[in-house]
């Protein structure tokens, strides 16, 4: 029996929205987040440029690259319940035109410090953006074709970042840094401009207020998690600030809750979590996000020190992942709006546990660059397959005027669960090293002892997806039941 998520009839639009300008609202968010993911990913492979270029540290010249992930991450949810509120096309097109003026401040940059300014100013725009990139297209397009829609946007991010580091690295060999902030610029006036004309402007419900003291715990918490998950990597995660600064977390979070849960209008509606499919799918995506920032982070390391490939190779192998993530996507999308969303989800999430399955047996000694290959074609085949039905799933699952906060969930999901993959599968993988290689540190040791952790960690990685794999397939069956109940 073919389960459908939602109603796939097609409906009067709400009201303030022309479908017939679905594919220039497609557009313009299309240019938003080619823009966002691009500059996110091209900046790393200028870092080493940086320094040379302000005569600074690496230690400094890395927060070009946090101030823009901490700043759009920690804002990104109050910015999606503003848009539920105040109306969701003035906010992201003003995101566009604050991230165009932000990519000419950081090319004007004379010093490190105004750089890092710059930064955090493009990251604002960045996070009214990505805040609300989901809602509107869910509001732009039918529910039939929704899934396709949020297909093809998973496709531009993997495009975007594929090219980064490339668009980067062929900048820098023929122009000054400072290219690759105004490169953005003419796209970002014609995204602004198109978002001013396309985008629908739905009215929200009016009386509403926004929960101030929900929004400022809620940074608090999310600001020193991340920042905890960072720079523990660098000064350990036992360290007394360290671990002050996941205290202040917890505690803000745990305030946070109480808080929701007790005002008329809160930031955060918990009510929305009390949706089994929404709780699943959340959780099922963060744990697959997880997965997917511990893989990207640990096999340049394998893939320089134990099969000793060069960077250009390098790049050109991990391009499998966005590759067939870009391909799968609206394929899967697609697919969702005919068949519903958790039967593909179900199938991603399998597809990436048999990817990690087969890394933690092959990895375990010194492989080639053509397995690995593979290895990421059978990933990126299943986050292609997984994310754009899981998206759809949750954002047709919640009422409109929540459809800001619900875009805003999915953003914080993606960047927490990567950074956490980041900090807890890499440091994994560094401790395990160094147990095998009997002392030292991870980077200088054998290349034996890396591969034998670098298959611990897939390993360890692959158990999560089993875990998410089964609750997926939970969900599914809970779902059929409920039909049948029904019918």
């Amino acid at each position: 029996m073919a389960i459908e998520d939602a109603d796939t009839r097609a409906p009067a639009p709400p009201e303030g929205i022309d479908y017939a300008n679905k594919w220039f609202v497609l557009v313009a968010i299309a240019m938003a987040i080619f823009l966002g993911t691009i500059d996110g990913t091209m900046l790393n492979v200028a870092l080493p440029t940086l320094v040379d270029e302000f005569e600074t540290t690496f230690a400094v010249t890395q927060w070009v690259v946090l101030a823009y992930l901490l700043t759009q991450t920690t804002l990104i949810l109050g910015i999606g319940r503003l848009g539920d509120m105040i109306g969701k096309k003035a906010i992201f097109s003003a995101g566009f035109g604050v991230f165009t003026v932000g990519s000419l401040l950081a090319a004007l940059s004379p010093t490190v410090g105004y750089l890092i300014g710059a930064r955090t100013f493009q990251a604002l725009g960045a996070a009214m953006i990505f805040a609300l990139g989901f809602a509107i297209i869910t509001e732009a397009f039918p529910p039939a074709e929704r899934g396709k829609a949020l297909g093809i946007t998973t496709t531009i991010a993997s495009i975007g970042i594929m090219a980064g580091p490339i668009i980067g690295g062929v900048i820098l060999e023929s122009a000054s840094w400072r290219w690759l902030f105004l490169v953005n610029i003419p796209l970002g006036i014609a995204g602004t401009l198109t978002a001013l004309k396309f985008v629908p402007n739905t009215k929200p419900r009016g009386g509403q207020r926004f929960d101030f003291l929900g929004a400022g715990l809620f940074f608090v918490a999310l600001l020193t998690l991340m920042l905890g998950l960072t720079s523990g990597q660098e000064i350990g995660f036992t360290n007394p600030i360290n671990l002050a600064l996941f205290v202040t977390a917890i505690l803000s979070f745990v305030a946070f809750v109480v808080i929701e849960r007790r005002i008329d209008e809160p930031m955060l509606d918990l009510s929305l979590f009390e949706d089994r499919d929404v709780s699943v799918n959340l959780i099922t995506g963060f744990i697959d996000f997880f997965a997917l920032g511990g893989l990207l982070v640990i096999a340049p390391f394998y893939l320089t020190d134990v099969i000793g490939l060069s960077p250009r190779t390098m790049g050109l192998v991990l391009a499998a992942i966005p590759i067939t993530m870009g391909l799968m996507s609206p394929l899967s999308g697609s697919r969702s709006d005919r068949i519903g969303t958790r039967p593909m989800t179900v199938v991603g999430l399998a597809v990436m546990a048999v990817g990690y399955v087969v890394a933690g047996f092959v990895l375990e000694g010194a492989t080639t660059a053509a397995a690995i290959f593979v290895i990421g074609l059978i990933v990126g085949t299943g986050v292609g397959i997984f994310h754009s039905p899981n998206n759809s799933g949750v954002l047709g699952a919640v009422p409109q005027d929540r459809l800001g906060i619900a875009s805003g969930m999915l953003t914080v999901n993606r960047t927490t669960g990567t950074v956490m993959g980041i900090a807890v599968l890499g440091t994994l993988w560094a401790t395990r090293t160094i147990v095998y290689a009997g002392g030292g540190s991870a980077a200088d040791a054998p290349s034996a002892a890396q591969a034998a952790a670098f298959a611990d960690t897939m390993t360890a990685a692959a158990v999560l997806l089993i875990g998410a794999l089964l609750l997926g397939i939970w969900a599914w069956r809970s779902q059929e039941s409920r039909v049948e109940s029904q019918e």
